[in-house]
């Protein structure tokens, strides 16, 4: 397989074309931004963490039937994943009240939520990826009721094979986003499961183990983030 030209830069990975039309070539980063990329650092070894965590992840949930993009993990940062083209709906998970559902509904942080809840966001970095229902999501045409159906259905069916994993790690699973993509008719997982998109608690501490440290400014940010790693590599 040979990377070719650069098709594209986000926030925390690079993608490449390849010789192959139906597989890209991904290059994690160590830059890491919070609130809509008003802040701005470096998380040393995030490139690593994330892409093998992402990779432990996607084979975890690819044994329980959930399809997801990634075709092999090349080395310590660079993965080849199909070359879906992304659904502009970012899809959030939340078991536990934190974040901006704690604020939104004046809850304590930590509330646990009686039944889990998936929120949409329309996914543009320029308007900050505001929170949007089905409603929005048909009348704009970002995806069609089956593909929607087919998102929430294995939303759902992630957030309780992620529980479960996750809490035999002695982690709580408080929240999460997932990306998904189009790819030959089928609606498939993308993007990345990490620290960067979770939000992971030590379970008998309570300690933050994920982004949240970087965005508020805890330290240790490395150190969380290869805890989470040490955990799931097992």
């Amino acid at each position: 397989m040979e990377k070719l030209e650069q098709l594209y830069e986000g926030k925390a990975k690079k993608v490449y074309r390849t010789d192959d039309e139906k597989v890209y070539w991904i290059v994690y980063k160590d830059d890491a931004t919070a609130f809509d990329g008003k802040k701005r650092g470096t998380i040393k070894g995030k490139s690593f963490y994330n892409n093998q965590i992402s990779a432990i992840m996607f084979e975890y949930l690819e044994g329980f039937g959930i399809e997801t993009h990634m075709v092999k993990l090349l080395d310590d940062v660079e993965m080849l994943v199909k070359a879906v083209e992304i659904i502009p709906v970012e899809v959030i998970a939340r078991n536990i009240a934190a974040g901006s559902l704690a604020k939104r509904l004046g809850l304590p942080e930590g509330t646990v939520l009686a039944k889990p809840v998936l929120e949409f966001c329309y996914k543009s970095d320029e308007l900050g990826d505001p929170m949007i229902n089905e409603y929005h999501i048909d009348a704009m045409g970002y995806a069609t009721k089956e593909e929607m159906a087919s998102i929430k259905e294995q939303a759902w069916k992630i957030n309780e094979l992620m529980v479960d994993y996750f809490k035999k790690l002695d982690i709580t699973l408080v929240d999460f986003k997932l990306e998904f993509g189009r790819y030959e008719g089928r609606v498939i997982l993308a993007d990345e499961i990490s620290p960067d998109t979770c939000r992971f608690w030590d379970t008998k501490t309570d300690e933050k183990l994920d982004k949240d440290r970087f965005r508020r400014d805890l330290g240790k940010v490395e150190e969380a983030y290869h805890e989470v790693y040490t955990r799931v590599k097992g």
